[in-house]
């Protein structure tokens, strides 16, 4: 059965400064759902040193503060695709009860004025500054591919090789995950 749903790590290889956070803890917890860059409400509560069950109610306190380009649930089609792409448990075995907030950027922002600690504070500093990264490292990579284009246009066919290896190894590898659990024989 094929997923129409698409989640992405969002990760950087920038190196960071210290800080409350590593900032690659950040990146690594940024995802890319229904276009936008997002993080879970589970990932910001334990940032933010909360329970996630108090973070999202002062969510819900402050409803007005979090419209739907800042923060939005998840459907059950979406949860059902991200519990199989990252390590979120079932319900019944522990794990969530509730479909999962996730919030944008500016969702985070928001976040600082309704939690009210110095912790908020530091943490969505580091925050903002993991999505600033992103943002140049995506503007860089696209400065690139366009001086890529350019060059590919100026020059004569004999570079074709040259352009196709370059594109190549611009694309994104994705390794196979490797299953993990009892195999049968009859799986085979």
């Amino acid at each position: 059965m094929t997923n129409s749903f698409q989640f992405h790590t969002i990760v950087s290889i920038m190196p960071t400064s210290k800080s409350l956070i590593p900032l690659e803890r950040i990146e690594k917890s940024i995802l890319l759902i229904r276009g936008h860059k997002v993080m879970l409400d589970a990932d910001l509560a334990e940032l933010y040193g909360v329970s996630t069950s108090r973070l999202n109610e002062q969510v819900r306190r402050n409803i007005e503060r979090f419209p739907q380009d800042f923060a939005f649930r998840l459907i059950s089609e979406e949860f059902r695709a991200l519990m199989s792409q990252i390590a979120i448990s079932k319900a019944g075995r522990g794990g969530r009860r509730k479909l999962p907030w996730v919030f944008t950027e500016h969702g985070i922002l928001m976040l600082s004025s309704v939690l009210r600690s110095e912790r908020a504070i530091q943490v969505n500093i580091a925050i903002m500054r993991a999505f600033v990264r992103m943002r140049q490292l995506l503007a860089s990579h696209k400065g690139l591919m366009e001086k890529i284009l350019a060059m590919e246009k100026k020059y004569d066919k004999q570079f074709k090789i040259v352009f196709e290896a370059i594109y190549q190894l611009m694309k994104e590898e994705e390794t196979p995950k490797r299953q993990i659990g009892f195999k049968s024989d009859e799986d085979d």
